[in-house]
């Protein structure tokens, strides 16, 4: 007879090293508190409705507490298959026979289910609050870089100077969907399966709100079939954190072509940079292609799920086995990257001379004298076609629009006055522009106090979720 847990109908046994492919224990160790946290909510169920005597309920918890309280010593074996069954194990070895009485009205089906449910909700609020974390110092370098005049640039070529703190906020705002993306999905996680067994509920009276009451869940999953098949939280969860790298890694490429020899832009940190093992004068943005490398594997995470998810019948499957490595992965590689990120950016140096001269001999200021002709009566698609002509020569000749005299100018346009050099300067053309979200100083110096706001707001907010997620 198998001497497995579920072994009662089994005449025979697995060799070793079936078990060990049909083992999870190997990564769902990292389950350990969340499955005793639910393992203490259930038994103080069972025993507050009398399906288990209080004194059962009590010698049971306590040894929970105790297995809790020294979680990190635990040793897990592979013939206890996953962590439920490991938790079970040790706990007969330290109460005796009374253990088995834990895993009434449950299966390891909602008990899986509730250990993610909890490790989700954990791992969110973290990663909401390393968001928040980020967006400072982006919010802090930009104040430090209103009037930086940085060139902005469409399809890598030099389009309109910009505020080089307003390249910085666009990522601030980048961040912020994430996080709200993050917030959103909260909700949920924060369901409780505990108590659906393994998919059709169980003869007992239980109180499920209770557990649920207890381990700080806000609802309980109304159908016990999709309790224990439903995974959409976590492919959210992977979904966010593909989300949030994939704008790391835009910044990421932005800090790997703005420390080239070619536009050094920016000087990274000795702590975010590496050498080369035969080139002695190589300083290379290791940490930003790390995280831009990085994102396949959370992508990769996500797209397992996914694929794993999309003709599964319900309600059970083993086939639930493989979501737990990737969502591990993806929080871990996700978390990395924001705080090497948030390192990166804090200890840079901004090359502001090097920036804005960068926007003085490449045309960006086209578009402004344009607009200056198109302000003086110039049909702005004639003007646009005169500004044209005047860059095409100016490619040939290498002279600048700034350089042109004022008699040619007149030539075009008798309107044309000796204002039109202030206007073409970099600086100038940065600050003119005041619509709401543009790149003028004026609009961009407002954003920090903004941000700063909302961090504060949202600290109230991510402390007000960690207190009802955790009471």
């Amino acid at each position: 007879m198998s001497t497995k847990l579920w072994g009662g109908r089994f005449e025979g046994k697995p060799e070793t090293w079936v078990d060990e492919f049909g083992a999870s224990i190997g990564f769902d160790q990292a389950l350990a508190v969340e499955d005793i946290t639910g393992s203490i909510a259930h038994v103080t169920m069972l025993g507050a409705t009398g399906i288990i005597s209080p004194e059962e309920a009590a010698t049971i918890k306590a040894g929970l507490e105790d297995l809790l309280a020294r979680v990190d010593e635990l040793e897990f074996t592979v013939e206890n298959e996953d962590i439920h069954m490991n938790i079970e194990s040790l706990l007969h070895e330290l109460i005796g026979p009374v253990a088995g009485k834990l895993h009434t009205a449950r299966s390891r089906n909602d008990q899986v289910a509730t250990d993610m449910h909890l490790w989700i909700k954990n791992q969110t609020l973290e990663l909401i609050s390393e968001i928040e974390k980020l967006q400072k110092v982006f919010i802090a370098k930009a104040e430090a870089n209103v009037e930086t005049v940085f060139p902005g640039t469409t399809h890598l070529q030099h389009a309109q100077p910009v505020s080089f703190a307003h390249q910085l906020l666009a990522y601030t705002n980048m961040f912020e969907r994430d996080r709200e993306r993050f917030e959103f999905s909260l909700k949920h996680a924060d369901i409780s399966p505990l108590g659906a067994a393994a998919l059709a509920g169980t003869t007992y009276p239980i109180d499920r709100h209770k557990s649920a009451e207890l381990l700080g869940f806000s609802s309980v999953y109304a159908n016990s079939l999709d309790a224990v098949s439903d995974r959409d939280y976590i492919i959210e969860f992977l979904t966010n954190c593909s989300m949030l790298m994939m704008h790391l890694s835009r910044f990421a490429e932005e800090i790997i072509l703005w420390t080239t020899h070619e536009y050094k832009y920016v000087t990274l940190s000795d702590t975010y940079s590496t050498g080369s093992s035969i080139m002695p004068q190589k300083k290379n943005p290791d940490m930003a292609e790390l995280i831009r490398g990085k994102v396949g594997r959370v992508y990769g995470d996500l797209i397992c799920l996914l694929t794993v998810m999309k003709g599964l019948p319900l309600a059970y499957n083993k086939d639930f086995q493989e979501d737990k490595e990737g969502m591990f992965d993806a929080y871990e590689t996700t978390a990395a990257s924001v705080k090497v990120m948030a390192g990166m950016v804090e200890t840079m140096t901004v090359n502001a001379d090097v920036m804005k001269n960068a926007c003085v001999s490449d045309f960006s200021n086209a578009t402004e004298l344009a607009d200056y002709l198109a302000a003086r009566g110039i049909p702005f698609r004639e003007a646009h076609a005169i500004v044209g002509k005047l860059v095409l020569d100016g490619v040939k000749t290498g002279r600048n629009l700034q350089d042109i005299p004022l008699d040619e100018y007149k030539a075009i346009s008798p309107l044309i006055e000796d204002d039109i050099y202030h206007v073409l300067d970099p600086y100038t053309a940065v600050e003119r522009r005041n619509s709401y979200g543009g790149t003028g100083f004026s609009q961009v110096r407002e954003q920090p106090a903004i941000w700063n706001s909302k961090h504060k707001n949202g600290a109230i907010l991510t402390n007000f979720l960690i207190f009802k997620l955790k009471n």
